[in-house]
């Protein structure tokens, strides 16, 4: 698919963390489509209260509660791993294809040496690959705002004068008498 001429690709982040001895550790994080996620493991179903004339909704549910929160946890761990993929970690105990496992994974990365600071920079590189803030928005906007003034420049008109201009006789002076 293209849009505007150009084919659209997928919004891919680079984080380097650096290491004093070894080489860099490089972090690549792509987007992920949840889909799948959400087929494994759907949202939890909102319970039902007896309500006089009927049955609705009850979202107030502690149990309910806990669960979506749980749910949640466990989409937001799915979505780093699989986000990670590029970045070809050799897990211990974390399968991105087996979301139950992917909720181990800040504890392993812990447990292979990186630090608090480092861990929320991994995060930051992830939510960014997955979402659009403000500041991308406005860098790309800004972009294209450029390339517009930049083409109009260039498109406004002539910018040489033409040497000569082909024309019939020459503009008769108003002031003089148009029956001479």
């Amino acid at each position: 698919m293209k849009i505007g001429g150009i084919p659209v690709t997928s919004s891919d982040e680079v984080l380097v963390l650096p290491r004093a001895a070894g080489p860099n550790i490089v972090i690549k994080a792509q987007c992920v489509d949840m889909t799948d996620y959400e087929d494994m493991c759907p949202r939890p179903r909102l319970p039902q209260r007896v309500v006089k004339g009927g049955v609705e909704g009850n979202p107030d549910s502690p149990a309910y509660k806990a669960e979506l929160t749980k749910w949640g946890q466990h989409r937001f761990a799915y979505m780093v791993v699989n986000s990670l993929i590029p970045s070809e970690i050799e897990w211990d105990q974390v399968n991105p294809e087996d979301p139950s496992t992917c909720s181990k994974w800040i504890d392993e990365l812990k447990a292979a040496g990186l630090n608090d600071a480092e861990c929320t920079r991994i995060i930051n590189c992830v939510l960014t690959a997955n979402s659009l803030n403000e500041a991308k928005l406005k860098e790309a906007r800004d972009a294209f705002l450029l390339g517009q003034t930049v083409e109009q420049a260039r498109s406004s008109g002539q910018d040489t004068e033409q040497p000569n201009t082909p024309s019939g006789e020459p503009a008769s002076d108003s002031e003089s008498d148009p029956q001479e």
